[in-house]
């Protein structure tokens, strides 16, 4: 048996060493890994004055027993790693081989439709009716009606020999059974999430203490899924691609895969709902529909948040508010409104902003501020009404949203300049860190901080002229402020503004020259205080923030289909 050197100054732990005086090892862990039990084991150490032998103050001394022991503990729990290893990766090519065999022998099956059962009613998953009867789990010999649906995979496990499958079409969920023959085949042996399938079978009763989407499965006598439907699986599958530890830049860029998630689609679905209650509501009230143009050569929220763009060797901007073409159409078909997008170049990444927005916007003809303030709380209500009236909506709201509640009517009101005395007797300061004083404009974490403390809806009113657009109407008992309106919410805080504008030609041409701004570009605006002026007003409510208070997201940007802020224009 051989003699082992160590030496911790030039010794290297790696296999090509020999172990010997010439071609030592860096530790004896390493080395007794190489070099199991062999005759002695010598360390280079310090020498003592007793050693004669000693070379440049240094001599080879027998590893001490404690140093060995743990060698020897540690080479024996490396054997027993490597030999679990290796029992494993047998194991594993064992039931690699095994699996493949399997689906070898899965390949071999192939479904066929049985010509002879009832000819399938084409459904969605969510379609109810006399014309999908559900077999009865007390009565064997009733029979449910036989349906073709189609769909991706949700959700799929497998329970002994009996496949469960939930399909999604964008309409509702369906629980489906698959087993027999059915669920042996390759494609079932290899389903992955989000494949596509068409599937064929009869409608039941779900037994007694068991879930599912409306109480009712789908037994499947047949289904088809072509090559090209199969989604992806492996490091690409979805549930690989998007999880929870995802980061958020990351979800943004798969975003197109993000909408499948439950609480993304379920975020749209509770859109497309508000905005056709935006219709409804509006159209109940007798308010027309018009669609402004969003290539325009006029700014309505100041030049610094404008997207400029060449047109046609001519400077033309994307719109930040239809407000201003809003008002042309009173005289010819009364009160309008518009679900349009708006465009914001502001350099902000808050939570609440986006440089592109759906804007829900209305003008009304010869009305008061009071009047507007009553038309903005009754359209938001209304809105709420019909939307929670859709059970399916509601269902979703209750998920995203368990504590919401129907605000109450009327909203709180609140001018500005009591809202500076409440910030000032609450210590919350302004962006300076200094007391709020009238002028100042209220930050956006001071108005969210007041509206989570007073945990209801406030119409903020009277702002200062010197803070607002050029075209508000000032309060005729106080000229300081004008006769403007913010609706915030808690959690979220605006959610709409607006005012009654200037109806006065000479008032108008004054608020012109104050901003600085060339009236003759506007001519087909100020016209209409020149053709038969009006009391009249708007507003506008930005859905996204709607939505993110009705559906309590964290951010805007979940409640829009592509999110486009400061740095993302994609995908």
């Amino acid at each position: 048996m051989a003699t082992i050197y160590i030496d911790e100054e030039v010794g290297l732990d790696e296999p090509s060493q020999q172990g010997t005086e010439a071609s030592p090892f860096k530790t004896l862990q390493f080395a007794y890994l190489q070099h199991p039990a062999e005759a002695q084991y010598l360390v280079r150490s310090p020498a003592s004055d007793a050693d004669a032998d000693a070379v440049d103050g240094k001599v080879w001394k027998p590893a001490a027993k404690s140093a060995l022991k743990k060698a020897v503990n540690y080479h024996d729990q490396q054997k027993k790693k490597l030999a679990r290893e290796q029992e494993l990766a047998v194991r594993r090519k064992q039931e690699e081989e095994e699996r493949n065999a399997v689906l070898a022998k899965a390949k071999e099956i192939v479904l066929e439709e049985d010509t002879s059962l009832p000819a399938p009613v084409r459904i969605k998953l969510d379609e109810v009716g006399d014309h999908v009867k559900l077999r009865s789990v007390d009565d064997p010999d009733s029979k449910g009606t036989r349906v073709r649906v189609f769909g991706r995979v949700h959700r799929e496990r497998k329970q002994k020999d009996v496949l469960f499958v939930t399909l999604r079409d964008g309409y509702g969920f369906m629980q489906v059974v698959i087993s027999g023959k059915l669920a042996k085949t390759y494609e079932a042996l290899t389903l992955t999430r989000e494949t596509s399938m068409e599937i064929l079978g009869e409608m039941r009763q779900v037994p007694a203490g068991a879930r599912a989407p409306l109480d009712r499965e789908l037994h499947a006598d047949f289904y088809k899924i072509p090559t090209h439907w199969r989604a992806a699986g492996g490091d690409e599958a979805i549930t690989n691609r998007v999880t929870a530890d995802t980061d958020r830049s990351t979800l943004l860029n798969l975003r197109h895969l993000t909408l499948r998630g439950d609480v993304a689609s379920s975020v749209l679905l509770v859109r497309d709902a508000v905005e056709h209650a935006f219709n409804q509501a509006f159209k109940e009230l007798r308010i027309r529909k018009v669609s402004p143009p969003a290539l325009v050569q006029t700014q309505v929220e100041g030049g610094a948040t404008l997207f400029q763009l060449g047109y046609y060797g001519a400077d033309a901007f994307l719109t930040q508010s239809s407000q201003l073409y809003l008002e042309t159409c009173l005289p010819s078909m009364g009160d309008v409104y518009c679900i349009e997008k708006s465009f914001r170049a502001e350099k902000s990444l808050t939570r609440r902003h986006l440089s592109e927005f759906t804007h829900v916007e209305a003008e009304l003809d010869f009305i008061t501020f009071e009047d507007l303030l009553v038309n903005i709380e009754h359209m938001m209500c209304r809105v709420l009404e019909i939307v929670l009236s859709d059970p399916a909506i509601a269902g979703y709201i209750k998920n995203l949203n368990p504590d919401f509640k129907l605000p109450e009517r009327p909203f709180m009101r609140m001018k500005y300049a009591d809202a500076i005395e409440w910030l000032r007797e609450h210590d919350i300061p302004n962006e300076e860190g200094q007391p709020h004083t009238f002028g100042d404009d209220i930050a956006e974490a001071a108005e969210r901080r007041m509206t989570d403390e007073i945990k209801k809806p406030i119409f903020l009113t009277h702002f200062p002229a010197e803070i607002k657009a050029f075209y508000m109407q000032k309060d005729r008992d106080d000229a300081r402020v004008t006769e403007s309106v913010d609706c915030l919410m808690p959690g979220v805080g605006e959610i709409v503004g607006g005012s009654m504008r200037i109806d006065d030609n000479e008032a108008l041409m004054a608020a012109f020259k104050r901003e600085g701004l060339d009236p003759s570009t506007y001519y087909w605006y100020t016209d209409q205080r020149k053709y038969g002026s009006s009391p009249h007003g708007g507003w506008g409510l930005g859905l996204e923030r709607f939505l993110a208070w009705l559906c309590n997201q964290h951010t805007v940007r979940d409640c829009t289909l592509y999110p486009r802020f400061m740095g993302r224009c994609a995908p």
